[in-house]
Parts: C-alpha cells; structure tokens; sequence
C-alpha cells in the first residue's frame, strides 16, 4: 500500500502509515523530470538482481532454516542500525550484540526490538530508513510506521511472516528477484556451504569472493593463525614467500572452482608499490617468527595487493578494493565485541599515488578488472574519475557505506560522468550483511539513476531511447559484464 502524499494522513498510536513510501519516492521534484523517471524507472524496476558483493551467510543459505526473529534477522546484524542507537546512548548489551567473553547480554528478541522501535525517529533522513520501510512493507507487508506503541504488533506480524514456507532463505532468492547473489569469504574458508549449495543446484546462483585481508596484514593479532589456516586448507607448508604465495594461489584456484568471480580487499591504504621476492620473503619471515613491525606490515600489504593483481590477471578473478576505512576505532568496543559493530571510520587516502605502480604494471591489462571503492566523495571526482576514464582496467566502484546515500548517489553521478561515463563504472555494490534489504538498496539505486538520466533528457543531452538503455545497463548488464563467469 502506497499513501497518496496528497492526501491527508490520519496519524493514529498503532497504526500510522508509512506514507513516505511513495510509489515517486526519491524520483526527482520538478514535474517534467519526475515523469521521465516514472517511465524510466519502469524500465528497471522488475530487472533480475544482481548482488555481486554482500556479506550475507553462506551457511545460512545453505542451511535454509525459517529465520529466528524479528531482532537476530533485522536489528543485531545491521551496523548502520546499530550505530545510530549507540551514538543515542543505548548500550550494545541492551541491542543482543554478542560478547567475546561470553557475558550475558539481551537475549529477548521482543526486548531488543522495543528498543529499535522505540527510537524510529533517530532514523529520519538516513537510507537506513528507506531500506528499512522497504523491507517491513514490500517484503514483510508491515504497513504501520514503527513506534514504542506498535513495537509488539510487528514484532508479532513479523515473526508470523517469517514461519511461512515461502520465507525460507532459497525461496527468498526468487521472491526477491536475485539472479545471483556473491559472499564474502576468508582465504581459508572450506567452502563447504557453497559445496552444498551447488549440490542442491545453487552453484550458479549464490557464489564465493575470496577475501584474503586476514592472511595479508601481517600486523594483525590473528595473522599467524591465519595463515596457518590457509596453508592447512591448502596443503602447503608456509616456510617462506614463496609457498605463502603458493597457498594463496592455490585457495583461489579452490575460489574459482567453486563459482567465485572476484576477490575483496578492505586495506586501510591503497598502496601497492611492490617488493623484489628477497625484500618480502625477509618480511614474511619475520613475521612468521612473530617479529613484524607496523611500517613493515604496511609495506608488504601494499605490495600483496599489486600481487592481487597479477594473480586476477592470470585466473580472471575481478579484483574489488575498498580502502580508506580505520576499522575497529574504539579498542575496548572491539575487545568485548570483535569487528563491524559499527566502528569503522573512514579515513582521507592518496588513491592516485598510492594505485600508480599496480596502474603502471597492470592497468592496460585486458585480463584485469579492478573495481574501486571509496568513502570519500572528493576522491572520485579528483582522482578515482580521471583513473577510470583512461585506464582499461579501471572500474568505479557504487557510492559505498557511508555514501550509499539519496544525495551521495546523485553527487557520485554528477561527478563521475563528466569524467568516466557511465561505462566505466560497475553498477551498483549493495555491500550488505542484512540479507532482506538487498532488494531494497538495489531499489533506491534505480530510482536515483533513473532520475539522474531524467534530468539528461529533460536538457536534451540524451534521448529517451538511450537514457532508458543506460538505466537497464546501470541495473543489470554493467555488473554482469564487469564481474562475468569463469570457465571451470
């Protein structure tokens, strides 16, 4: 049900009406635009999803159990929500977070989503809103805005929703129109639920990226174990460099048999000057012996990410990189709780520099497709655009995180596209851990580009005809052409 804006709402305790969620929601004010958007959005509205970075569970896929609750499945895995209620005072243990030492924390999922649903006003003006009033009425069929006094009336509707048949994870990728759906994976990851998954006739539909950050930063608490992991997970005895690279190789070797078509790299710098093998092997066996110092670690992680590359150049893996972002923040929250609970801070990086020698070396590669992210808007204007524009390899990545915002999206087009077009860009990346609000996100990024390519029209910079192809394009065929198939 969508409320007429037109209309006068009756605002009652229980049963207020989402009427923000307008069928023109987020299409353009101005009255000639908005009717070209409405035409255009058709275009892509009902287009196949394709989600080719999240961080949805592979297990939980594989699993297919009915979801627990309202809380565990909409609230305590959402970062972006639960920020909000942190920096509003209400305590990570009030929220049902999980505590590293096992302390008790709030395990009444009706208890948790009070606490949400009493505070829905934090969230006005934040796409977390959106994506939320997306998925309680589109996918949910909760027609009521949130409030303190509704709080147990869609907690309960909710849960009576999730124990229908049709809610069960697989189901869900038909209902939700996902065409494929990508997980983020560690290097050592046995791959066992994709393994069941493609036994069960998933094996094409939900697919592995190989995220290799835990094995590369050597200055990380767990690294050792990590790469003990990954060597065990690939039959190799990491001694030194070089069968540390034979053990990456071989686990993304295991990635590509097992339907994967990118890998994933969050590093906080971008720098990707590369070392000679005896500069890195001095590196790797320091850090072996667990002597590694923080300029060193720096050093030889920038240096594996141009070794990323060259490896994608050889196995066709798409290579993502996200930099720019100071994970962890606050060291006692990451203590008690361990990472993304909502303490990551983006940081101002020197892409243009930092990237230089990968460009230099592989950037006019045909075999290589590297997608880059960034949380600073001035970045893509400045320095992420004019790469994208010349370099072959080069790819845009969406506005992600921070950005994947109404205004940050129509910002991203209006800086990028003088620069790069629409063609070097990778459509959109909806990054989320939060499984039902894919469609939603994929949503408001079809709705902002129709939009924008509506202004196009309206300035006669495009015709109707194309900007209608560029819309499909944007939706659907850029992100199945920049991350395709591999052969096996």
């Amino acid at each position: 049900m969508h409320a007429n804006q037109d209309e006068e709402v009756q605002v009652t305790a229980t049963t207020t009406p989402l009427d923000t969620l307008h069928d023109d929601r987020l299409l353009p004010a101005q009255p000639e635009e908005r009717a070209i958007a409405r035409e255009l959005f058709a275009a892509t509205r009902a287009l196949p999803i394709v989600s080719m970075h999240g961080h949805v569970d592979a297990g939980m896929l594989a699993d297919n159990r009915p979801f627990g609750d309202p809380a565990s499945l909409l609230v305590i895995p959402d970062h972006y929500l639960v920020r909000m209620l942190i920096s509003q005072g209400v305590p990570h243990d009030a929220l049902g977070v999980p505590r590293r030492d096992g302390q008790p924390v709030e395990t009444d999922a009706r208890e948790i989503w009070r606490a949400f649903a009493s505070r829905w006003k934090l969230f006005r003006g934040t796409p977390t809103r959106i994506w939320m009033e997306h998925v309680l009425e589109e996918v949910l069929g909760v027609t009521s805005r949130l409030s303190a006094d509704n709080a147990d009336e869609t907690f309960d509707a909710i849960s009576a929703r999730l124990a229908e048949p049709g809610f069960r994870p697989l189901a869900l990728l038909d209902s939700l129109n996902i065409e494929i759906l990508a997980t983020t994976d560690a290097a050592d990851d046995p791959l066992a639920s994709h393994a069941r998954l493609a036994a069960d006739g998933y094996g094409e539909r939900v697919v592995p990226t190989f995220r290799p950050d835990a094995v590369v930063n050597l200055d990380r608490p767990d690294w050792l174990a990590n790469v003990r992991a990954m060597g065990e997970r690939a039959g190799v005895d990491i001694v030194n460099y070089a069968t540390y690279i034979e053990a990456i190789e071989s686990r993304r070797a295991a990635f590509v048999a097992a339907g994967a078509r990118a890998t994933d790299h969050g590093h906080l710098y971008a720098e990707t000057t590369p070392l000679s093998p005896t500069q890195a092997d001095r590196i790797l066996q320091g850090a072996l012996a667990g002597k590694v110092d923080t300029a060193s670690a720096r050093t030889f992680a920038g240096h594996m990410l141009t070794e990323m590359a060259r490896m994608s150049c050889e196995d066709g893996l798409a290579m993502q990189l996200h930099p720019g972002v100071l994970r962890d923040y606050d060291a006692r929250v990451f203590a008690e709780r361990g990472p993304d609970v909502g303490y990551d801070i983006p940081v101002p990086i020197d892409h243009a520099r930092a990237l230089r020698p990968l460009l230099n070396l592989y950037g006019h590669d045909p075999r290589l497709t590297l997608v880059l992210f960034t949380v600073d808007e001035d970045v893509f204007g400045r320095e992420l655009a004019p790469l994208a524009g010349v370099y072959p390899a080069v790819r845009l990545g969406a506005p992600w995180w921070f950005l994947d915002t109404p205004d940050a999206m129509r910002r991203f087009r209006d800086t990028v596209t003088d620069t790069a077009g629409f063609y070097n860009t990778a459509g959109f990346v909806d990054d989320t851990r939060a499984f039902l609000s894919i469609p939603a996100r994929h949503d408001v990024a079809r709705r902002i580009d129709a939009g924008h390519l509506a202004h196009l029209v309206a300035e006669h910079r495009l015709s109707l005809e194309e900007a209608a192809e560029t819309a499909v394009d944007l939706a659907y065929e850029i992100p199945r052409a920049v991350y395709p198939a591999l052969n096996r």
